[in-house]
């Protein structure tokens, strides 16, 4: 973050910070409350390191980091992660069409587990199936890394089909409240009718006509593992999202010694400033470092399901995308020798 993203930000959030003067003490001003709120996010440190280096009480330090992370995320939402609407889903398939070559796609699904401390009383309620506690990030990522929808907060003890069913995201999605265009044609191929836009995840997630995973299995036919590799390859950018939330952000790098509530205001920040400086860097479109891995952080994968049954046009759904990826009109010249690599021939 450069001087002047610092100075933006301070402008669009010191009116929130600002505290009243009173005769015992001078309040903190709002520059240096954003400054310990940053300081925590970006390394880590503990409330004790912090507090020394400010000349603060840990106390005072661990309340400025909760408030400002409240303020951060309800100051900045509705301008670098709005409610989607129609255009902006049309926007976003445009640029997996362009970047991807995954037409009709409208973003990424994946959730990771925010290890946390284990709260006091709280018995199995945030025991996940990895032996940790944990709330669970669920997030919707654009073709350019940025968020377009999170869901924080659901305990590291439910179920990820429950987790996914009953996020506010989950629920919008099922219940058709999120202004997703119509269903279109896929690019060259009118014969195969329209197609509703999808959303690509991996085998933790339902199939469904607007969520599309994997065929399961390993010895695929061909045509099958074409679609597998096609879809992997539009997936991967909500997982080289949460790599770059993780490698920026390196709270993530430590379990979280604090309150559910505040490990919930922690990542809703991280990620709305996420958004910030990718937009703030006018690095639209760029390529992640290779470096940028979520291997070693505190951030675990969300299992996959077992026993979901898809209905029979979430089915056809997804073999329509299989027979458009393996036919002139959507197969790209890489696809057949990635799919065969490593293979006998």
């Amino acid at each position: 973050m450069s001087v002047g993203q610092f100075e933006e930000l301070l402008q669009t959030v010191a009116p929130h910070l600002t505290r009243q003067a009173t005769n015992f003490r001078e309040p903190i001003d709002p520059e240096q409350r954003l400054a310990v709120c940053l300081r925590f996010l970006s390394t880590g440190d503990s409330f004790t390191t912090i507090a020394a280096s400010f000349r603060l009480g840990i106390s005072t330090v661990s309340t400025i980091v909760k408030e400002t992370c409240d303020v951060l995320w309800e100051t900045l939402k509705d301008t670098y992660m709005p409610v989607p609407n129609e255009e902006l889903w049309k926007t976003t398939a445009l640029r997996f069409s362009e970047k991807w070559n995954f037409p009709n796609c409208i973003g990424a699904l994946d959730g990771k587990h925010i290890v946390i401390q284990a709260p006091a009383n709280s018995g199995s309620q945030f025991f996940n199936y990895k032996g940790t506690f944990s709330v669970v990030l669920l997030a919707l990522v654009d073709a350019d890394y940025r968020f377009l929808v999170v869901d924080v907060g659901a305990s590291g003890s439910n179920s990820d089909g429950g987790i996914f069913s009953n996020s506010l995201m989950g629920q919008a999605l099922n219940t058709g409240s999120l202004n997703v265009p119509e269903p279109s044609h896929l690019p060259s191929a009118p014969e195969l009718g329209a197609l509703p836009c999808v959303i690509v995840a991996d085998e933790a997630f339902p199939l469904k006509t607007f969520l599309l995973r994997p065929y399961p299995g390993r010895r695929l036919p061909d045509d099958q593992r074409v679609f597998n590799y096609r879809l992997s390859r539009a997936r991967r950018v909500v997982e080289n999202a949460f790599g770059i939330l993780s490698q920026c952000w390196r709270v993530y790098q430590r379990r979280l010694q604090v309150a559910p509530e505040t490990a919930d205001s922690i990542v809703k920040a991280t990620c709305i400033l996420h958004n910030f400086l990718r937009r703030a860097n006018g690095n639209h479109g760029a390529e992640p470092d290779t470096s940028d891995s979520a291997e070693g952080s505190e951030l675990g994968d969300i299992r996959g399901l077992r026993g979901n049954r898809a209905s029979a046009e979430a089915l056809r759904v997804r073999d329509t995308f299989r027979r458009y990826f393996n036919s002139p009109a959507g197969q790209v010249p890489w696809q057949v020798p990635h799919v065969n690599r490593g293979l006998p021939q």
